[in-house]
């Protein structure tokens, strides 16, 4: 049978850029983000009724459509992001770095004040917090400031770098927002260590942070109290950590049944800085064990993927990026253990939370964009 006969014949592969995408990405990581917004949701349901009742609105499930809702928003962004090239996806940070600094400075007068620090905008029922946008685009724009070095060494970058997270940082602590200044500081080192920190730097900085933190611990208030609450606990009220760790001792193995857990009621953060301590009483040892396994094989996948890029823009930007992911994961949790301070910081794509769930889809959304397809998209190393 001759072959023109039966019509023109389909290529082997279809080279389109969407097909591309769906070729290069990394499906395991997505499916771990979208797991984590399944408990995510399913935690909604468990400990958004009680904070619906406690803030007064008529709807028990006011915070479960919410966060089904943000999590539509941050997995829908972390997938268009990831659809960028490396040099896209750059620029696309450049630009939300920009403009969401700008924001975080302008908060300085106009913000509204949420636990003690001015983060956050408010619009009729919802709050932005600029901060959750400053913190991956940073990386990203210090990681190509970093990059530099090897096309242009005459030029001071590692100062250039420090400069732009010098800025942010002072804008953090004038807010202030320490947890998250000091979540974006450990992102940052990781980035600069995968690009090739000397020690001296390391040794410089180090005392350079440990005489910010004791002048923060003098300074500010509220620092030394969530401080205290690890170090001095006899000294402020540590109501909070006392019913989570109740909660995860109540838990057990295997929980106390969905919806039969207390520390939800006892506590007003329990749907947002505490969701750990309702995942444990209610779900148990083996529930809390998944979700830090779930962190961890998302950890160890995106830093084997970043360790095997050759360009070093991306590579040091989907190290911190992926670094900021699991930090954070790790202090929520290290919170809810009582082994750290208190710091505000939600448990990623768990908690309830909006600035937050948008953030996380950024973060993950640029580090899917550079971790796939090693160069074949991108214009050269630095774009």
């Amino acid at each position: 049978m001759n072959p023109a006969a039966s019509g023109p014949l389909l290529p082997r592969s279809d080279s389109s850029w969407l097909t591309e995408w769906r070729r290069t990405l990394d499906w395991g990581l997505v499916a771990g983000i979208l797991l984590l917004s399944a408990i995510g949701l399913l935690m909604s349901l468990a400990a958004g009724p009680s904070a619906a009742a406690r803030i007064g609105y008529a709807d028990p499930y006011h915070y479960v459509y919410r966060q089904a809702l943000f999590a539509v928003i941050g997995v829908g962004l972390m997938l268009t992001v990831s659809l960028l090239d490396r040099t896209w996806a750059r620029r696309f940070a450049l630009l939300v770095f920009a403009a969401s600094f700008v924001l975080m400075t302008v908060l300085l007068l106009v913000g509204r004040e949420v636990n003690g620090a001015q983060s956050w905008f408010r619009f009729t029922s919802f709050s932005v917090q600029p901060s959750e946008l400053v913190k991956p685009t940073l990386i990203v724009l210090c990681a190509w400031l970093l990059a530099q070095r090897e096309r242009y060494p005459a030029a001071p970058w590692s100062f250039i770098a420090f400069g732009f997270y010098g800025a942010t940082l002072g804008v953090f602590i004038l807010q202030p927002d320490v947890g998250g200044a000091a979540l974006m500081t450990m992102a940052f080192l990781t980035a600069f260590y995968v690009s090739g920190l000397p020690k001296r730097w390391i040794v410089a900085f180090g005392a350079g942070g440990g005489v910010l933190a004791i002048l923060l611990y003098n300074l500010l208030p509220y620092v030394k109290v969530r401080v205290n609450t690890i170090l001095n606990p006899s000294s402020v009220d540590t109501f909070q950590i006392e019913k989570t760790l109740e909660a995860i001792a109540r838990g057990g193995l295997f929980g106390t049944g969905p919806g039969e857990g207390k520390v939800k009621i006892q506590i007003p953060e329990a749907h947002t800085d505490f969701i750990f301590a309702v995942i444990a009483e209610e779900f148990g040892l083996i529930a809390i064990v998944t979700v830090i396994a779930i962190y961890a094989l998302i950890a160890v996948r995106g830093f084997r993927a970043a360790a095997r890029i050759e360009d070093g823009f991306a590579r040091t930007a989907a190290a911190g990026l992926f670094a900021l992911l699991t930090i954070q994961a790790g202090v929520n949790i290290g919170v809810s253990l009582a082994v750290l301070p208190p710091t505000g910081l939600t448990l990623p794509f768990i908690s309830y939370g909006g600035s937050s769930m948008v953030g996380m889809g950024l973060t993950l959304g640029l580090a899917l964009a550079l971790v796939r397809g090693e160069g074949t998209r991108s214009r050269g190393p630095y774009g």
